[in-house]
């Protein structure tokens, strides 16, 4: 460590935004450009260097995190960048969406606010594509052995970039017409401009990774088709069945599901449409939902000029400090905190009702009232307990032409057919059901990512990537020099 008093003598600073009133005026990113720089170094120097890392176990792919802290507050960004890429493929994506356990479980957390674990993963990201540090890595020789990854999320975009790299021959077959899964068309431009993604994908075509896009397998492709071209085949295509919300009323026009409304966004950037045919602009948006998807659509009706955004968490409102009893150290807690599109809807005063920013809390969804062309103009809801029960005489009407769901996901769609062809198992919640070793019912199929995990987040998503990338490798060549960092059923810290 550079500094062993660099905890004690250096407070923590955060990545400064951009101005509220400057950054809802376009799709960029959030953050001041060039800002993170140089704060970053000093910042990397509060890592204690502790005996025991908690961040490696709180973090599923077991990122160097003190190795690449030390070197950063040494500034040897190519040292870094080594340390940073041994654990992680993607790090510039993790370092902006990522929510960041590995600070919760920091072991300076326990006491002061955690090391900006997040923002010195990002900064080296960005430095290692600056300084030419990540040039493409493709294999010295071929195996001769060919797989398939279906979906092109981060667990598959993470699975064939190991596949690739070690010699095998890999195709990623994408329903949608561009790349990325839900970071593409889910994530909002200003979360993840997509030049990022675009950079990503241009490394793993020189690498030799094959990309089939708006090719829907069980739809456009046979999926037994698929299975006897190839001699493996990975199951990536994420958790994309959306929750539904069985309320009277629900089926008046004007009431989406978020996956419906974010891709229309996402084209507008994309520059397929002018303007989205489900855009927020003038109108009164009450978003059903209270999490990370539940905001982006937040910060997206801001930036689409809603009249008024409201955001609905049946969840109480949590405290600002972790608490100590129901979710200790190192486990992640649920506390306040207070996103970009957050902090956008308070300073703007998008919901004047709302108990905190936009967001209203214990607040559970009775019904929806329309107009007499069929459409919805409100939405009423009732404040509810810890057991979600209602409570009496709260009540209330909220104004709603535009009402998105943002509820989270089941499993994987199932209506394309490529389970049913394959005759694929599932768990009952709908997941693809998989053994220890990733691998499906049906021989050389494996399953990973949200697709068998169920809805998780970025990090793990890539860190199933690599590990199946170990099980597929391992399955065709008899032993695999490839990472695992997890296993199938591994699951965050908990009590």
């Amino acid at each position: 460590m550079a500094d062993p008093k660099g905890f004690m003598t250096t407070p923590r600073r955060d990545r400064p935004r951009r101005p509220v009133e400057e950054r809802v005026r376009d799709w960029d990113e959030v953050y001041v450009p060039g800002a993170l720089l140089p704060i970053v170094s000093e910042q990397a120097d509060r890592c204690m260097d502790c005996g025991i890392p908690f961040c490696h176990e709180a973090c599923p792919l077991g990122n160097l995190i003190p190795e690449w802290n030390d070197l950063v507050s040494r500034e040897d960004w190519r040292q870094a960048a080594d340390r940073l890429h041994a654990t992680n493929n993607f790090p510039e994506f993790t370092g902006r969406l990522c929510p960041a356990p590995c600070e919760a479980g920091c072991v300076l957390a326990i006491n002061q606010p955690a090391v900006t674990i997040k923002n010195v993963e990002v900064a080296v990201a960005d430095r290692t594509w600056e300084l030419g540090f990540a040039p493409p890595r493709p294999p010295d020789r071929l195996s001769g052995r060919t797989v398939a990854v279906i979906g092109s999320g981060p667990t598959g975009l993470a699975a064939a970039q190991q596949l690739t790299r070690a010699g095998h021959t890999v195709a990623v077959y994408e329903k949608d017409d561009r790349l990325g899964g839900l970071m593409r068309y889910g994530i909002p431009e200003f979360k993840l401009e997509k030049r990022h993604l675009e950079r990503r994908i241009g490394q793993m075509r020189a690498e030799g990774t094959k990309f089939r896009t708006s090719t829907a397998v069980g739809r456009d492709v046979a999926a037994a088709e698929l299975r006897t071209r190839y001699d493996a085949v990975v199951i990536a295509t994420g958790a994309t069945a959306w929750r539904d919300l069985d309320v009277p009323g629900r089926e008046l026009a004007g009431i989406q599901q978020a996956m419906e409304y974010l891709p229309l966004a996402n084209r507008v950037c994309e520059g397929d449409l002018e303007v989205s045919p489900m855009s927020a602009a003038g109108r009164h948006v009450v978003i059903v939902g209270g999490g990370d998807t539940g905001a982006d659509c937040l910060g997206t009706a801001v930036r689409e000029g809603a009249a008024s955004v409201t955001q609905l968490d049946i969840y109480a409102q949590p405290g600002d400090e972790r608490d100590e009893d129901a979710e200790p150290w190192p486990t992640y807690p649920k506390i306040y905190r207070l996103s970009a599109a957050h902090e956008e809807a308070r300073d703007l005063e998008t919901a004047p009702a709302a108990d905190a920013d936009a967001r209203m809390f214990a607040a559970s969804t009775l019904r929806f009232e329309g107009d007499t062309e069929g459409r919805v103009r409100s939405l009423h809801l009732v404040e509810v307990d810890a057991a979600r029960r209602a409570v009496e005489g709260t009540g209330r009407t909220l104004p709603a032409d535009l009402v998105l769901l943002a509820l989270g996901f089941s499993g994987p769609d199932q209506g394309d057919g490529l389970l049913g062809q394959l005759g694929l198992e599932t768990e009952p919640r709908g997941t693809v059901a998989r053994d220890a070793g990733f691998g499906t019912n049906v021989p050389g199929v494996f399953a990973a990512g949200d697709a068998a995990r169920g809805q998780s987040l970025i990090v793990w998503a890539i860190a199933e990537g690599r590990a199946v990338a170990a099980a597929v490798d391992r399955y065709l060549t008899g032993s695999s020099q490839l990472p695992a960092p997890i296993g199938p059923y591994d699951r965050p810290m908990t009590v």
